[in-house]
């Protein structure tokens, strides 16, 4: 019986890491939802995965994040940022404004000096402000205790079986 309850162990391992992924999936998208949406691919790019590398034998391990690719403005909703630049709205989405000057011209490189930004993009007039993040991936580990429930749900489901 004992080697039986081994086994179902082992077998409900994957099951129960991706109830708990869940959980924090589904905070995290919930998380998301209460943030003023401006294009929703934030709430697109939120993501599960089952980590093969991580995982073995007896224990599973699933990845919740967001996808910087579909989303790359995402670490700035996590953690803030500094606004220096005016900001408008295109087609496209928000974009720093660029001096009439600088029109057409390529706009600086990402690693360019803050001067060579500053000579390109109109300054807000009032000085940088600080945009406060919204931990919506941190706020999920908040969920960590409804997590560990879900998880010991499908464990003690799987055990019951085995007679």
């Amino acid at each position: 019986m004992f080697d039986d309850l081994g086994d179902a162990a082992e077998e409900a391992a994957r099951p129960a890491a991706q109830a708990a992924a869940q959980v924090f999936y589904d905070t995290a998208k919930d998380n998301v939802s209460r943030i003023k949406r401006v294009s929703g691919k934030l709430a697109e790019a939120i993501y599960q995965v089952y980590s093969k590398d991580n995982s073995g034998i007896g224990h599973a391990t699933y990845h919740v994040s967001w996808n910087h690719t579909k989303a790359p403005h995402g670490g700035l909703v996590e953690y803030g940022h500094w606004q220096r630049y005016v900001v408008v709205n295109t087609k496209k989405g928000p974009r720093n404004a660029v001096r009439p000057e600088k029109q057409g011209q390529p706009k600086p490189r990402r690693r360019a000096s803050q001067a060579e930004k500053d000579a390109y993009y109109v300054l807000r007039p009032d000085g940088p402000i600080y945009v406060p993040g919204k931990a919506f991936m941190r706020g999920a580990q908040r969920a960590a205790g409804a997590a560990v429930l879900a998880s010991a749900d499908v464990l003690w489901q799987a055990l019951e079986r085995v007679k």
